[in-house]
């Protein structure tokens, strides 16, 4: 059994394993290093199996999506801890070692993120994951260095080890026995905010989610991405009733859900008045779907039910849009200077 192995999901992204294969096999010993291909229509393969032929490769056959992608791949890989990183993603030497030492000597660590950096700003955090993830009371997600569309600059004041509340699904750290015993990304997700919701089952199964600053990346992330992503706001929107409804405890569920879905609403209205009509459908569509789809996600819930709210970590007792939009608190500092 490998003690590490990297694995890269692919669908169509040579360019990106051109530019940054080449480094994550050079600063990466030891690990294997494992590319799982979603079915891609370019030459992905061939030029693996060309320039690359250390690599092994999973051909999963058509594009499973980010999650059930990786949960095919990660079966048909025996290790101690993954690494599940994007394609997109630049390492640095020594990356690896700081988060697999830290791992290793606190067992109730599950999953780690190392700090992000933008690979087109890289003096600033990048927006998928930044310093570690962190979750508002309503359900909003934002980073130790990212609120909304704030990006900091990096002036070491993230330069330490702390619980968060996620890690990033652009480059995580897991406990593969922890990723199997609870089944994994949920593939109902399909792509975004699925690494939040299983940090959180991972949580209220009783371990921790940390950051840790000694080991850095570049990720070119949001940099490809058209600022008006009409499916990436259906699955977020609807992804995010879901994350709340499967993991919340009975006694917060309910109104933590009416609120969401008020505010929402006004997101959407929002969208709406700034033009972006599409996004607005998306937002329609996805508290449609939810509730269409609302007993596949009662059944899993049942799975994960909580009767309290657990004392989790990295868990803001505010709402982050009041803060962010009516007092301006635009850095993470800034949340805690009441």
């Amino acid at each position: 059994m490998e003690r590490l192995a990297i694995v890269i999901l692919n669908f169509n992204g040579q360019h990106f394993l051109e530019k940054f294969l080449p480094q994550v096999i050079r600063y990466s010993t030891p690990a294997q290093i494992v590319v799982a291909d979603n079915g891609s229509t370019d030459d992905s393969v061939n030029w693996l199996q060309q320039y690359f032929p250390e690599v092994v490769i999973i051909k999963l056959g058509k594009n499973e999506g980010f999650c059930q992608g990786y949960n095919l791949a990660l079966q048909r890989i025996q290790a101690d801890y993954y690494v599940l990183l994007n394609s997109d993603v630049e390492v640095t030497p020594g990356w690896t070692e700081p988060i697999v030492r830290l791992m290793e000597s606190q067992p109730d660590v599950g999953a780690c993120q190392p700090k992000i950096l933008s690979f087109y700003q890289r003096t600033h955090f990048e927006y998928a994951g930044a310093a570690g993830g962190w979750l508002d009371k309503w359900g909003y997600p934002f980073c130790r260095g990212r609120i909304f569309e704030v990006t900091e600059e990096d002036k070491g004041q993230y330069n330490d080890t702390a619980d968060i509340f996620w890690a990033t699904g652009a480059c995580m750290f897991v406990r593969a026995g922890i990723y199997h015993q609870l089944g994994g990304l949920d593939s109902d997700f399909f792509a975004h905010m699925e690494e939040i919701d299983l940090c959180w089952r991972m949580q209220n199964a009783g371990y921790r989610i940390v950051y840790c600053s000694e080991s850095k990346v570049y990720h070119v992330g949001g940099g490809t991405l058209p600022k008006s992503n009409p499916k990436k706001t259906f699955l977020n929107f609807r992804n995010g009733l879901a994350l709340l409804y499967k993991n919340l405890p009975e006694n917060r569920l309910y109104r933590t859900l009416f609120i969401r879905m008020v505010l929402d609403g006004i997101a959407a209205v929002k969208f709406l008045v700034g033009g972006n009509l599409r996004d607005f459908l998306a937002v329609i569509r996805a508290h449609f779907s939810f509730y269409a789809t609302w007993k596949n996600w009662k059944e899993k819930r049942s799975v994960h039910r909580k009767t309290s709210w657990l004392p989790l970590r990295g868990l803001y007792a505010r709402s982050i849009v009041f803060d962010y939009y009516v007092w301006r608190r635009k850095t993470f500092q800034q949340l805690f200077r009441m």
